[in-house]
């Protein structure tokens, strides 16, 4: 039973699970070094392991960030435009949005505070990452060069990932220096 509860945490992860999850199913300390020494579970940094039956993903380092960070760190910034595939760029830093009490100290991470509500968090490949607009958002106040943001907003419209109300309702809601280049990316792509 202590096993099933794991697998279906770790299994929604790709296999990655933290310390605290792992209590949550169950697992005492001693069984949790038990099964490290075992060969069973994978020890990738303090705090945070892999079912080792599950491969390596190919954004193993956000997995490991996140669940390092806590389960209420959400993927943010450039990080959450590279889980969308908007983006070829790979970040020097991984992007996490934490709550203001959370602790924000990792190496290589960048750490922003807010407080953000259930509509501007989903999830991809198991991890939570801000909604589009969100990152969107994100990316204009944090200085991303404005063609990067418009190369994201006419990929996103292309694949059907985000909608024109959206995004016009995020300019709408944030207004001044995050509606601009909003409003300025959407008239270039209807004039495509």
């Amino acid at each position: 039973m202590t096993d099933d509860k794991l697998y279906a945490i770790a299994e929604r992860q790709a296999g990655y699970f933290s310390t605290q999850q792992a209590r949550q199913a169950g697992f005492s300390k001693a069984l949790l070094s038990h099964h490290v020494r075992s060969g069973r579970f994978l020890r990738l940094r303090r705090g945070v392991y892999r079912l080792a039956q599950f491969p390596e993903t190919p954004h193993a380092d956000l997995y490991i960030a996140w669940l390092s960070a806590g389960e209420k760190a959400v993927l943010s910034h450039e990080s959450a435009l590279l889980l969308y595939g908007l983006t070829d760029l790979l970040p020097a830093e991984i992007h996490l949005t934490v709550p203001r009490t959370a602790s924000r100290r990792l190496p290589g991470v960048r750490f922003h505070t807010a407080r953000l509500t259930p509509e501007e968090i989903t999830h991809r490949q198991g991890l939570p990452v801000t909604a589009l607009p969100r990152t969107i958002t994100d990316l204009i106040r944090s200085g991303v060069a404005e063609e990067w943001v418009r190369e994201a907003i006419h990929q996103a419209l292309n694949r059907g990932m985000v909608s024109e109300a959206a995004l016009e309702e995020e300019a709408r809601r944030r207004g001044g220096r995050v509606a601009a280049p909003i409003r300025r990316a959407l008239e270039a792509y209807y004039a495509l």
